[in-house]
Formats: C-alpha cells, sequence, structure tokens
C-alpha cells in the first residue's frame, strides 16, 4: 500500500535532495525528521546494482549527535557498554544505547573526531534529547549538538574504485568503520568504510550543507564508468544479509541478548554506563526471546508492513516477524523474528499469521547470506 507524503516545512530536505529528485525518486520515507529516499522506480534494478555494481544513496537523514568537551569521553563511556578507552582519533565503532532497564534505544555508530569531540551516527529517534539529558543530569562539561554533517553512502562492489577515483589509492587501507578527513573540490568531507548494506562500501560525511549537489554530481560523474546509480537502503539485501533496522526489528522492550548482539557488549568493563545492572541480569537469567531467520513456504509473498505473529504448531503466540521479503538470491521466502527462546532452535516448525493466511515456517541461522555471497 503506498501513500503520498506532504512536504512542509515541519520535515527537512537533505542537501542532497534537489540531486536526486533530479535522478527521479520515486519513494521517500521520513527519518528523523527528514525526507528520505527509499526507491527509484525499479526496485531489482536497484538491487541488481547494489550487489553487483554500485549505487549511491542519499544517507543525509543518518543525523549526528555531538558530544564535545572535557568531559566528552566520560559521557560518551557511560552511555555505551563498549569500552572505548583505547579507541583512537579517526576510528568508529558500531555503538549500543542502553536505557537503565537494560533496553536498546538506538544502535548508532560512534566516530571519534579528537579526543575532546565525536559522533553518534543514529537510527530514527530523538537521541541527541536522550545524550543531552543525560549531560545535564550529570553535570559533566560537555555540549551536545547535531552539526551541519550529512552522510551520503556510495555502496556495491565497485564502491572502493569510485572512491579511490575520487580520493586516491588511500582509501584502500581504511579498516571498516575508520575514517579520514579529506576536500573535494573544496567540498569538506569525512571519508569513511562504512554503510548500511554487507556488499563494500564507504560513506562521505558531507560537513557543508550548501554544496550537496555538488557533491552528488561529482561522485555520480566519476562513478560512471564503474555502473554506478541512485538507490536507497534496499529492504531485500539488508534481510538476507541480517542488517538490524532499530524501530523496525526491535521491540520497545528488546534488549541486545534477545537480538543476539552481546558481541558489542563488555560487562566485565571497570567503567560503569547506562544499564549494566539490568543487563548483567538479563545475562545471568538468561534472555527469554531471540532473534532468529526463517524461511516461509511458497508461495511468494509480498514484503512485509506489519509485524506478522507467529505462533508453535499447537497454536500458541511464538513471538512477531518484523521483517519478510522474497529473496532474489536465494529464490525463496525469507524472515527475520523474534520469538520465545524456546522456539529459536535452528529446525524449529512455526506458523507464521501473513495477509494471504497462515504459513508453515522453519527456523533458520542468520545471515541468510554471508558477504560475498
Amino acid at each position: 500500500m503506498a501513500f503520498g507524503i506532504t512536504p512542509g516545512t515541519r520535515i527537512r530536505k537533505s542537501p542532497f535532495f534537489d540531486a536526486t529528485v533530479a535522478a527521479g525518486v520515486t519513494d521517500l520515507t521520513v527519518y528523523n525528521r527528514m525526507y528520505m529516499p527509499t526507491g527509484f522506480g525499479d526496485f531489482e534494478a536497484e538491487y541488481r546494482r547494489l550487489i553487483e555494481t554500485v549505487a549511491l544513496w542519499d544517507m543525509a537523514a543518518e543525523r549526528q549527535v555531538q558530544v564535545s568537551g572535557p568531559d566528552a569521553a566520560r559521557l560518551v563511556q557511560m552511555l555505551m557498554p563498549r569500552d572505548i578507552s583505547k579507541m583512537k582519533v579517526g576510528q568508529g565503532r558500531y555503538a549500543l544505547l542502553n536505557d537503565v532497564k537494560g533496553r536498546l534505544i538506538n544502535d548508532p555508530v560512534l566516530l571519534k573526531l579528537a579526543e575532546d569531540r565525536y559522533w553518534f551516527s543514529i537510527a530514527d529517534s530523538d537521541m541527541e534529547y536522550w545524550v543531552g539529558g543525560i549531560a545535564a543530569a550529570t553535570g559533566l562539561d560537555v555540549d551536545v549538538s547535531e552539526p551541519d554533517v550529512s552522510p551520503l553512502a556510495i555502496q556495491g562492489p565497485n564502491a572502493p574504485a569510485v572512491v579511490a577515483d575520487l580520493f586516491g589509492d588511500w582509501v584502500h587501507d581504511l579498516k571498516y568503520f575508520a575514517f579520514r578527513q579529506a576536500d573535494l573540490d573544496g567540498i569538506p568531507l569525512l571519508v569513511a568504510r562504512s554503510g548500511w548494506s554487507k556488499q563494500p562500501g564507504f560513506e562521505l560525511y558531507l560537513m557543508d550543507g550548501s554544496r550537496g549537489t555538488d557533491l552528488w554530481n561529482r561522485v555520480m560523474s566519476m562513478g560512471l564508468p564503474h555502473g554506478i546509480g541512485p538507490g536507497a537502503p534496499n529492504v531485500v539485501e539488508r534481510t538476507e544479509g541480517d542488517l538490524l533496522s532499530w524501530g523496525a526489528d526491535t521491540r520497545p522492550d528488546a534488549n541486545v541478548f534477545e537480538l543476539g548482539m552481546e558481541a558489542f557488549v563488555n560487562l566485565d568493563m571497570e567503567p560503569d554506563f547506562i544499564g549494566k545492572a539490568a543487563l548483567r541480569r538479563i545475562r545471568d537469567e538468561g534472555p527469554k526471546r531471540r532473534r532468529v531467520g526463517l524461511f516461509i513456504d511458497p508461495p511468494s509473498l509480498n514484503a512485509s508492513e506489519d509485524n506478522w505473529p507467529v505462533c508453535d504448531g499447537a497454536g500458541n503466540t511464538a513471538g512477531s516477524v518484523s521483517i519478510a521479503v522474497p529473496s532474489i538470491r536465494l529464490e525463496r521466502n525469507i524472515a527475520i523474528a523474534l520469538v520465545d527462546a524456546a522456539h529459536a532452535a535452528v529446525g524449529t516448525r512455526l506458523v507464521v499469521d501473513t495477509p494471504d493466511g497462515a504459513r508453515d515456517a522453519m527456523v533458520t541461522t542468520l545471515p541468510f547470506i554471508q558477504p560475498g555471497g
């Protein structure tokens, strides 16, 4: 079901908005109170471009929350369960932010720009208010703000070649989530090896919102020999690769152990952080639910727009599907679900209540397709 979005000043336009309109954007959503492209009229072509050549995405809606000042590192550590004591300037980290009950409230990427300045590159939420509130409550000497920073993503197997043509071969030396400041025709940027896909990719963090069209056109021109074209975060590719979409795959009470993200949590480090005691209790008791993959029986399904109920063989509620799509590469229906731990073992048979009726399903491992697969 498709709906239009009524334009207005309440929803912000990204620095790349005019360029995406010129490129033929057909579908938009609202993310962090900003228009974000989701399609350019040919979904399968955009998918193929992402996994076979290279795609250009307007990711400006991935806003930054800046924490700066003498106590910046103390506040950042207080907010997340990963040890940042050895983090160096120019490095990024996947960050999980929890509330005092251990519930996951965002999963940004943390970038360290200086010893006293960090960016949280956030998912769709009001994290500036959360971070600012914690700063005020603790009395730490920091400033919390949203800088003029807008990411432009270059994703796909040919992305490294495009970025190397733009900046030089040094980009190949960047480790995942690492970044470096650069200048492109007078456009100030951070070049980061990152992106919300399982394909090779980079994000260019534009630091001058007036230069959005210039940057888009420059990247598009350099990428033409490599097969570049416009695109957007792809629901099929991200499901195949098991990329978490905070707010879509999560529930308001979900925690990192249920979501299978314990690798990004250090409960034994000395620094305290918000939710530490609650997460220790959840770890010791064992999570009550698990995030799992499902193969859903044919025929082919339309991508889900709602959370579909999941039941066991006796008709008892067992969880819910957060995303279901027909996998293009696997040629079968796949889904990601949060189910009771008792039903999370690989091979467990379940029933999914789809809009087309009940479908048999089987629990499988995640991701459905490994990177490079």
